[in-house]
């Protein structure tokens, strides 16, 4: 029951940091900029893209032809002459927003998030620091094994990358200094 409070209290608090996050210091928005032509590149997106909703990347390469050398060589040319698009593609639109589903689904994201840290933090009879270290170390280490392979391999901006680390890091680092403390006390007044 504990571990189950932990992580109440740590998803509510890694929701208003996220909160904080983007609505006062702007940290979603980093790297992020408006287009200088938005209605021309939305005009062009249905009979370039199609109907189906995906991720797309601009200038592509079908897969299965990868092993072709002449097709690499002409891809090769053309991503180094064409500009590059990484993008989330729906032709049917979607109010951005509407937050009425967004904000429940992050908010139950940072509490089983939170849960599976807490399960983790208390695991053990271990003192705070230690704990909030876990949190820290959970932090990097889902920053390190998502957000830096986009970087690397999907090209998403450095300034956009190192802000979600900043966001992780902090949120994480809050959330775990009140998950750590109410397992510590807990287990003290079970004991």
């Amino acid at each position: 029951m504990r571990v189950l409070v932990a992580a109440l209290m740590g998803g509510i608090v890694m929701f208003i940091w996220g909160a904080v996050a983007h609505m006062a210091l702007g940290l979603g928005d980093i790297g992020m900029h408006q287009p200088v032509a938005e209605d021309t590149v939305l005009v062009s997106l249905r009979p370039g893209l199609g109907e189906q909703a995906g991720v797309f990347l601009l200038p592509s390469v079908d897969p299965a032809k990868m092993g072709d050398k002449t097709v690499m060589a002409a891809y090769s040319t053309k991503a180094k002459a064409s500009p590059y698009a990484f993008m989330v593609y729906m032709p049917q639109g979607d109010d951005l927003s509407d937050m009425s589903g967004r904000l429940p689904r992050e908010w139950a994201s940072d509490t089983l998030s939170a849960l599976m840290l807490a399960f983790v933090m208390g695991l053990a009879a271990f003192s705070f620091m230690t704990r909030l270290s876990i949190a820290l170390a959970a932090s990097v280490f889902a920053w390190l094994s998502t957000m830096v392979p986009y970087w690397n391999w999907y090209l998403f901006p450095t300034n956009f990358t190192v802000a979600a680390l900043v966001e992780q890091v902090i949120g994480w680092l809050l959330a775990g200094a009140v998950m750590a403390w109410w397992l510590g006390r807990s287990k003290r007044r079970t004991l």
